[in-house]
């Protein structure tokens, strides 16, 4: 059963690759030109982020390879690992800006601030550009890559707004202010990302299933008895997995059996399960399960 992921796997981060790291070029030398700690530390953070997105894209590549004996639900979860890869890098890099800006807060730096205006003007259309092409990605991975860029295009918005301040007054610290605001901004929305990938490894339900309502309407169906053992989980945030003992009359003949499968399955992608595995059950056997 196949649940589609984006129609080229991985162009949309392929694009965003070439374009962070053409421009984290740009970033280190107007950095050091323009003497900006907010545009060296985005520099610094862009070069982690194009090795990220470099191996988010061949992860992305793998992870639409089919089934087989090794990994019998396919390669789904490499897209959630490059994930996992991104969020940490994003972490560990906003926790270097960070503990660079925060000094210069008691020891603001002179910057030129033409030099910061047209390097965010440049920024902005770089970064907004990949991350228009990654809103349109349909996997967890390019949801959290997706926040690199994010956090890189509202940190160039911060230092357009700086540069035209520091035309006007001498605040030299507004360069680490700013930085330190879009930092943590960005910061809590990886770790609600993080979070999430953590419970899928986990094999938690996925937050947009609710357990007991798919029981209150398997339940509801024809010939369905009961139902036990109901164990719900995701591949990769995208491709979610169902399992379900269901009950039936010892007299039900074997072609309703068949139909009946056959319609739960549907009801359950219907509710966006995409993979369904029903073990039939007579009402008069034993379950062996222990948490039957």
């Amino acid at each position: 059963m196949h649940h589609p992921h984006s129609a080229e796997p991985g162009k949309n981060i392929a694009l965003a690759f070439w374009l962070n790291l053409f421009f984290t070029l740009i970033e280190i030398a107007g950095g050091l030109l323009t003497n900006s700690l907010a545009i060296l530390a985005d520099a610094i953070h862009d070069l982690g982020d194009s090795l990220t997105l470099g191996f988010s894209y061949y992860l992305e590549r793998v992870a639409v390879r089919g089934r087989d004996a090794r990994f019998s639900y396919g390669y789904r979860r490499f897209s959630l690992l490059a994930a996992l890869i991104s969020s940490s890098v994003l972490i560990a890099g906003s926790i270097i800006i960070l503990s660079r800006a925060v000094p210069r807060l008691f020891d603001p730096q002179p910057v030129s601030a033409l030099g910061m205006m047209a390097l965010a003007v440049l920024g902005i259309a770089v970064n907004g550009l990949a991350v228009l092409r990654l809103r349109r990605g349909t996997t967890l991975n390019e949801s959290v890559v997706s926040w690199h860029l994010l956090e890189d295009m509202f940190g160039w918005i911060a230092i357009l707004i700086v540069g035209i301040v520091l035309r006007f007054v001498d605040w030299p610290i507004l360069d680490p202010l700013v930085s330190i605001a879009f930092t943590l901004f960005i910061l809590r929305q990886v770790l609600i990302q993080f979070k999430r990938i953590w419970m899928i490894f986990l094999q938690s339900a996925p937050g947009d299933l609710d357990a007991e309502k798919i029981t209150a309407h398997l339940t509801q169906i024809k010939d369905v008895m009961g139902i036990h053992d109901l164990h719900l989980w995701s591949l990769d945030g995208a491709y979610h997995v169902l399992t379900v003992h269901v009950v039936v009359d010892d007299s039900l003949e074997r072609r309703r059996i068949v139909e009946l499968k056959q319609y739960v399955a549907a009801q359950m992608r219907q509710l966006g399960i995409a993979h369904s595995t029903l073990e039939i059950e007579l009402a008069s056997e034993s379950c062996d399960l222990h948490d039957c």
